[in-house]
């Protein structure tokens, strides 16, 4: 039976997903290191040793491949865990290009590891299919992208881009962290690799880190499998089972938090010392269309420019409900300062070229009462 979105966030594949002996309604949490053997050779359930396999994990990786349509799926210890994973899947001497947007982290793990490992990494607009192919080399192995982008809100046509991607013999990989599987699910567009900070939208509470990988093709599937129980950086069973609760209340937490988001862009656009507002699901954004074809929602995510760099120091100094921190995805709501926090390692001349200066900040729209965020915002605002 093919369950509901909503339904698939609580039972993941239902009767025919994993079980446990006790028939726990709350799936246990699995802790320990290792499990026994009836001889050599032979186990009594599966599991062998957590690094491998933990039955806590299996059933989170499972609730996942659900809700990706993929495969399979694997839990990492962070985001960036799953994106490193991805990276090991090439060799010295193969060229990945990446979009220009992207969270810092990437290009720090960029500079210091992959380059340094032989990986050969461009950056370019990926929107503008002319750009796009003029930038994929005879050595390009993958194609790497967000959509929407951290934090400028850029939007990639997924459809698109895998046509593209496939027809020069690469791989599609796209962080879906910003929409989740409950608005975006890209494999189903034609990516290859799906990769999620977990530690935002899915688990949803700001309580722990947690990272996936999903493959839409079995044989990389399990080639991801391998890369993970090899370099170790899975997500312990305790992280496991709180991401799981997290993502029972996925759908209902996405939707309010979009309905939030979509009132504070609508106000931010009528403030004086807002200049400009970044939010896909305004009709005016540039990709409002292709989000809106692609996707079955916008999200929680907006980011705005402010009329100087003091007024976006003094709102972050002054907001009271809204706590001033650099996650996202969580049930509170953030106020992130990117050219200082999340993209201070993107290089300095890119970071001008897309416009992340100190008068960009960055919101993620919690599950707080709309009129109490406005309010908030308003008397941060008031310089």
């Amino acid at each position: 039976m093919a369950y509901d979105f909503e339904t698939r966030c609580i039972h993941g594949k239902g009767a025919d997903g994993l079980t446990e002996d006790t028939c726990s309604v709350s799936f246990p949490i699995y802790q320990t290191a290792c499990f026994s053997h009836i001889k050599p050779g032979h186990n009594a359930n599966g599991f062998d040793y957590t690094r491998e396999s933990n039955p806590t994990r299996s059933k989170l990786e499972e609730v996942i491949t659900a809700l990706e349509g993929a495969a399979d799926s694997v839990a990492l210890s962070s985001g960036m865990a799953a994106i490193s994973v991805c990276f090991e899947l090439f060799r010295p001497g193969d060229h990945i290009l990446c979009a220009e947007d992207l969270y810092g982290g990437v290009f720090r793990l960029h500079k210091l590891v992959n380059q340094k490992n032989g990986l050969e990494i461009d950056y370019a607009d990926l929107r503008d299919p002319a750009v796009f192919e003029a930038a994929i080399r005879d050595n390009t192995r993958a194609v790497y992208l967000e959509s929407p982008t951290n934090p400028m809100m850029n939007i990639t046509d997924l459809r698109q881009t895998a046509e593209i991607a496939h027809r020069h013999g690469c791989l599609l990989i796209v962080d879906n962290t910003f929409m989740s599987p409950c608005f975006q699910q890209p494999l189903a567009l034609g990516a290859d690799i799906v990769v999620h900070s977990g530690t935002k939208f899915l688990g949803g509470h700001n309580d722990t880190s947690s990272g996936f990988v999903c493959a839409r093709d079995p044989d990389l599937a399990a080639q991801l499998r391998l890369l993970s129980k090899t370099i170790g950086g899975v997500l312990a069973p305790f992280d496991c089972w709180l991401v799981l609760r997290g993502i029972k209340t996925l759908s209902v937490r996405m939707e309010r938090q979009q309905a939030n988001a979509m009132a504070i862009a609508r106000w931010l656009k009528e403030q004086a010392c807002v200049t400009a507002v970044y939010y896909p699901g305004l009709p005016e954004h540039p990709g409002h269309d292709v989000q809106s074809a692609q996707a079955s929602g916008f999200g929680s995510m907006i980011s705005f420019r402010v009329d100087s760099a003091e007024t976006a120091v003094h709102i972050l100094e002054h907001v009271r409900l809204i706590t001033f921190a650099e996650s996202l995805g969580g049930t509170e709501s953030l106020l992130t300062y990117p050219v200082t926090q999340t993209h201070l390692d993107v290089p300095e001349a890119l970071r001008k070229k897309l416009g992340i200066d100190d008068t960009l900040l960055r919101m993620s729209v919690g599950l707080e009462s709309a009129e109490d965020l406005l309010e908030d915002l308003r008397q941060a605002m008031d310089i």
